[in-house]
């Protein structure tokens, strides 16, 4: 199975996390930042990171999503909200609509990771009715997401393209047992 791990990182947490799944596919995989990824159409799998801009994929990986075709396609991405919280599942959900539907979206993985301070230091400046506004809770996530990824966030990773791989490869056998059969009944 012919891998290719894309990501788009802005401040090095989505970098870390595609080198941890990396690791999962070892030499079986290429692993690009989305600047230098080669076209999808020679993989027959594809894992795209990014991270979070207003609730979807940034940019880049948005374009990049736009160029798969036909593939079991996996995201990934980080974010500075909670990983459990309907913000982490919409960003997910809306970076998915960027795939054509030809594609497969076989598993899905997302963690926290620090905000770019640049932003952190705009919101500080926006007045206390805007959604952005900091306050003494936001300002408690932002600290605990400067702590992000981290180990358990990368195991976590792992573990989820582990179980990807493995259906990905059962897929792959499953097809061959067919084709097998198929070539046996004709002949």
């Amino acid at each position: 199975m012919k891998t290719l791990i894309v990501y788009s990182s802005l401040t090095g947490n989505t970098r870390k996390v595609a080198e941890a799944i990396h690791e999962v596919f070892g030499s079986a995989a290429e692993l690009f930042p989305v600047e230098t990824a080669p076209s999808p159409a020679a993989y027959d799998f594809v894992a795209v990171g990014f991270w979070v801009d207003r609730g979807t994929a940034d940019k880049k990986a948005q374009d990049f999503l736009k160029t798969i075709q036909g593939k079991s396609v996996a995201l990934f991405a980080t974010l500075g909200a909670y990983p459990d919280s309907e913000h982490a599942a919409d960003s997910l959900k809306n970076a998915a609509a960027f795939l054509d539907a030809g594609n497969r979206l076989v598993g899905t993985f997302i963690c926290q990771g620090k905000i770019d301070p640049r932003l952190i230091e705009q919101f500080k400046s926006m007045p206390g009715n805007h959604p952005h506004a900091v306050t003494p809770e936001r300002l408690a996530r932002y600290q605990e997401a400067a702590k992000h990824p981290d180990d358990r966030d990368f195991q976590a990773a792992q573990a989820v393209f582990t179980d990807i791989e493995k259906q990905l490869l059962q897929v792959a056998e499953l097809g061959k047992s067919e084709v097998n059969a198929a070539c046996g009944e004709q002949n």
